[in-house]
C-alpha cells in the first residue's frame, strides 16, 4: 500500500513548512489540516504564509468523517498534545502511519498508549531555522526528517514506505537505524540551544559564536550526555560534536520555538527541557545546576508576562 492521503494537525512552524510543500505536491483534497471550526475559520480569515507565498490548505474539523490517513503528521505543542490525540481519532486507521515533529523524547510513548506502537515511528526534525510570526513563516533552510524504528538496527517496513514517499514528495530525509540515539542527541540540542536562546532573548547568532551563552549551552547540553548513559543511551563528546555542525548551519537570525514563545508571551516547552532533565537527574542523582538555573529563569520571564 502506498502513502496517498495526509493528514497534518498543528500549524506552528514546522507543521506549516512541511505542509506547504506537501500541498504544492499533492491532490488538495489528499492533504488535510485537522483544526477545530474556530481555528479554521481565523486562518481562512487571516491566511497562512510561508516565505511570503500564501498557503493553500485544505481544512477539517475533527467531527468530519473522511477517512483514515495513510500518514499522520502530528506538529503540535507538547501542551497541545493530549487534545491533537483525541482530535485526531478519526484520522487513524489499521495501516496508518503516525509521526511526531514534537521536541522531546516522550511523545512517540504518549501517542502510542493511544493507538499503538506499531503504528508509531520515530522522527525527528533537524536543520531548519524556521520562525513564524502571527500568520508569517519565514525560513532560509527547510531542514530534514530524519526517522526508523526505536530498536537499533531495524528497517521496517513502514520506515520504507515512508521513505519513498518523501523521495516522490522532494521531503529532505534520513533513515536512519539508530533513532532513538538520535532523538536523545536532539533533546540535548534542544536542551541548549532552546532554553539559552530564550533566556538571552536573542537568536541562532548568539549561541554560534564564542562567548557566555555558548558555555552555558554546552553545559546543559552535558548534563543531558550525563544522563543519557543511565538511559541506555550513551551519547558521546561526538554526538555533541555532530549536533553543534547541525546548529552552525543555521541562519544567525533565525530562532528556536521557545525563544519566540518567550518573545511571544507564550507559556513554554521549559518542562520537557530542563524540567525532564531535572526529573532524570533526581532520578539518578546527577547534579544539573545548569538546567536548574535556566529553568528558574525561564519560570520568572514567565511569571512576569501578566504583570506586563
Amino acid at each position: 500500500m502506498t502513502i496517498k492521503k495526509i493528514s497534518i494537525i498543528g500549524l506552528g512552524a514546522l507543521g506549516v513548512l512541511f505542509g506547504d510543500h506537501l500541498s504544492k505536491k499533492m491532490r488538495t483534497e489528499d492533504l488535510r489540516i485537522i483544526a477545530d471550526q474556530d481555528r479554521i475559520l481565523r486562518y481562512e480569515s487571516e491566511k497562512l504564509y510561508s516565505n511570503g507565498e500564501q498557503c493553500k490548505f485544505h481544512y477539517v474539523t475533527p467531527e468530519e468523517d473522511c477517512g483514515p490517513a495513510d500518514l499522520l503528521i502530528i506538529s503540535v505543542k507538547f501542551n497541545g498534545l493530549e487534545n491533537a490525540i483525541k482530535s485526531v481519532k478519526k484520522h487513524v486507521g489499521d495501516h496508518t502511519i503516525i509521526i511526531s515533529l514534537l521536541n522531546g523524547i516522550t511523545s512517540e510513548n504518549i501517542i502510542g498508549e493511544t493507538y499503538g506502537m506499531d503504528k508509531v515511528l520515530y522522527c525527528v526534525a533537524q536543520g531548519m531555522d524556521a520562525v513564524k510570526v502571527g500568520n508569517e513563516l519565514t525560513y532560509e533552510h527547510m531542514g530534514m526528517l530524519c526517522f526508523g524504528s526505536k530498536e537499533p538496527g531495524v528497517i521496517s517496513p513502514k520506515a520504507k514506505k515512508l521513505a519513498e514517499f518523501f523521495e516522490q514528495m522532494d521531503v529532505p530525509f534520513e533513515l536512519d537505524t539508530d533513532m532513538y540515539r538520535r532523538q536523545w542527541g536532539k533533546f540535548m540540542l534542544n536542551v541548549g540551544v532552546n532554553q539559552t536562546v530564550a533566556i538571552y532573548k536573542s537568536n541562532y547568532g548568539e549561541i554560534q559564536r564564542e562567548g557566555k551563552a555558548r558555555e552555558m549551552m554546552i553545559a546543559a547540553m552535558r548534563e543531558v550526555i550525563a544522563l543519557s548513559e543511565k538511559e541506555g543511551v550513551q551519547l558521546t563528546e561526538k554526538n555533541l560534536s555532530y549536533w553543534l555542525k547541525v546548529l552552525g548551519t543555521l541562519s544567525p537570525n533565525g530562532k528556536p520555538s521557545m525563544a519566540q514563545d518567550v518573545e511571544a508571551q507564550r507559556f513554554s516547552e521549559v518542562e520537557l527541557f530542563a524540567g525532564t532533565v531535572i526529573e532524570l537527574g533526581r532520578k539518578y542523582q546527577i547534579s544539573t545546576p545548569v538546567n536548574q538555573e535556566l529553568y528558574d529563569k525561564i519560570k520568572m520571564i514567565e511569571t512576569r508576562y501578566s504583570v506586563q
